[in-house]
Parts: structure tokens; sequence; C-alpha cells
């Protein structure tokens, strides 16, 4: 199995923008993306194939899929990154960049992206995330494809339908 980046690629740690940050989503991240994903989890329910957050989720399941994201991340078999507000104090969302479920292009690397942004800041800030995921990606990573998906967990925001 290709690896999903090429080895020579340099993963960004994250980036910046005005209203948010996107940094590595760690393990330590677990209480502040816990509360993030509960103040959101009819909406995320609601857009999962599988019905993620289910009803009862526990802070313990929570830790136990934030230490997955943050080994794959380190393996360089997915990104998750968490969105925090500018001053870096309260998860906002989160971005994950995966490999692309469909089959892989000849010419490069294909990904599987989407997003969520808690209820509070929906679909306001959903939409600038999204627009400058978009452009990042584009300019920063290798993908030649690129595919939006769960776009149920942003499905108000016109740019996230094309």
């Amino acid at each position: 199995m290709s690896p999903f980046v090429p080895r020579a690629f340099v993963v960004p740690a994250g980036f910046a923008h005005p209203q948010f940050s996107l940094r590595m989503l760690c393990a330590s991240d677990a209480r502040a993306d816990y509360e993030a994903v509960m103040a959101s989890a009819a909406r995320l329910r609601a857009g999962s194939p599988h019905g993620w957050p289910r009803s009862g989720f526990t802070l313990a399941e929570n830790l136990k899929d934030l230490e997955r994201h943050e080994q794959e991340f380190r393996d360089r078999s997915a990104f998750a990154y968490t969105v925090l507000d500018p001053q870096g104090s309260c998860v906002l969302g989160c971005v994950y960049i995966n490999p692309s479920t469909e089959s892989p292009p000849a010419d490069g690397p294909a990904a599987d992206v989407y997003l969520w942004v808690r209820d509070e800041h929906h679909p306001g800030l959903t939409r600038v995330l999204y627009k400058t995921v978009h452009g990042w990606l584009e300019s920063s990573w290798p993908f030649v494809r690129v595919r939006w998906v769960r776009t149920e967990y942003y499905r108000d925001d016109p740019r996230a339908e094309t």
C-alpha cells in the first residue's frame, strides 16, 4: 500500500487565520474536544453515517478517538486538526483529512475531507472554515483530488454542496 502523502512532503503543523487556528488534534485535547462535540451532538449525529457521537458518548470514548487520531497523524495515515479560537482557548470544531475511499488517481494522492464547527458558531464560521481549508488544501497539500464528504455536518453552507 502506498503512503497517503509522499514521504518527502512536510505535513503542515497547523494553520492560522484571524478567526481561528488549526493544529494537530491531540489526546490532551480530549476534555475541550468532548465539550465541543457534546455542544453539537445532535447535528453531528444527524450527519454521521455511523451515528457519531452515539447517545451516551463518554469522555473516555472521546479520549480513545483522539488517541487514534493523534497516532494516525504521527503515522501520516490521516490528519485530524482541532479548530481553535484565535486565543487557542476554546475548541470550535475539527477538520479531518483522510485517504480517499475512492480509487486513487495514478498521478498522486487523493483525500476525503470533512469538518464540523460547534453549533454556536455554525453556519457563519463553517463557511469561513470551509473556504479557508479548501484553499489551504489546494495551495499547501499534494492532493490531486479532494472530495468533501459528510456535508450534512455543514449542509446549510451552499459552497459545501459543490
